[in-house]
């Protein structure tokens, strides 16, 4: 004859209580095991960094959908060359969701600019703009969304300036600070010689051009419709030697480009059909041809790209 054991309610509960530590302990597992292909990764572009020749490449990953992340160097400083028109448009658009002005306002095109270092007048040159277009036009007018397009897919120096200008670079620091960025500056417009020459430069890392990027993916930088927009902006971008040039047909990149003597720098969120969005952004310096910046770059991307995508 069989009699129930009866157990202490005192000691079933600290069995149930090392049963749910025992589950828990069992799902929470360290990035080395939970993600061994990305320590795979992780050597791979190593190595590939080490042989390549670069003073110093940073890059950072970050899956939209897990938070996965892979670092390598991520706080390193860099100029930021023209990736500093991200934080730029986000501004851009957060303002104009305040009502502060309409994306379709009109704003006039010129080409003279106050220096941060004393107020003095300078002007750019358009031989040394990706985009001499909008040269062509100045005393004219270009809605403010024409201008962001502009920035953001030629890399338009004229247009960051103006819409800079408009905006305030330390509205745009107090946003992306609310954002999650801890180290990017946002100093001044383009070219700015007396600025340079003090060392007041518009600087960033990897890390925190994941953080915007990823903020834009998640719809967290503006409103979702906002958000929208600016992914479709910087899915038109038009320099893609980078991150975009090796990955298969199909693969869509928004990403911005950088680029100043020796300093060379991709970011973008990577939209495949067969995974969620992912992040990466590749910034680099030391090469003396830009060529071998562009390829490395490539090459990184798509072996992250092999490495992170189910099908490969």
């Amino acid at each position: 004859m069989n009699f129930p054991i009866k157990v202490p309610l005192r000691t079933l509960r600290s069995i149930t209580s090392l049963v749910i530590a025992l589950i828990t302990l069992s799902s929470v597992s360290s990035p080395a095991r939970s993600n061994p292909d990305l320590q795979e990764l992780r050597t791979r572009i190593e190595q590939m960094i080490s042989s390549s020749g670069a003073e110093v490449v940073s890059l950072a990953f970050c899956d939209l959908s897990s938070g996965t992340e892979l670092l390598i160097n991520p706080d390193v400083v860099f100029h930021a060359a023209s990736t500093m028109k991200v934080p730029v448009m986000i501004e851009v658009f957060r303002q104009a969701s305040a009502g502060k002005f309409s994306l379709d306002d009109q704003l006039v095109l010129k080409n003279h600019f106050k220096s941060i270092v004393d107020g003095s007048t300078y002007s750019l040159s358009p031989a040394d703009d990706s985009d001499q277009s909008l040269y062509a036009r100045t005393g004219g007018k270009a809605t403010i969304r024409e201008l962001v397009h502009f920035m953001i897919t030629v890399s338009s120096n004229l247009a960051t300036n103006i819409l800079i200008e408009r905006v305030g670079p330390e509205r745009v620091m107090t946003d992306i600070q609310r954002l999650g960025v801890k180290s990017m500056k946002v100093l001044r417009g383009v070219e700015d010689g007396k600025a340079f020459e003090k060392g007041l430069n518009n600087t960033t890392n990897a890390r925190d051009l994941m953080v915007l990027l990823r903020a834009i993916g998640q719809k967290r930088a503006g409103s979702a419709a906002d958000c929208d927009e600016m992914i479709k902006v910087l899915l038109d971008q038009k320099f893609n030697e980078g991150i975009p040039a090796s990955l298969p047909a199909g693969v869509r990149v928004a990403h911005k480009t950088g680029s100043i003597t020796k300093i060379y720098h991709d970011a973008g969120i990577i939209y495949a059909a067969d995974r969620p969005p992912y992040v990466l952004v590749v910034l680099t310096r030391g090469f003396a041809d830009e060529q071998k910046a562009h390829d490395l770059v490539s090459a990184i991307s798509k072996l992250v790209y092999t490495a992170v995508t189910p099908s490969h």
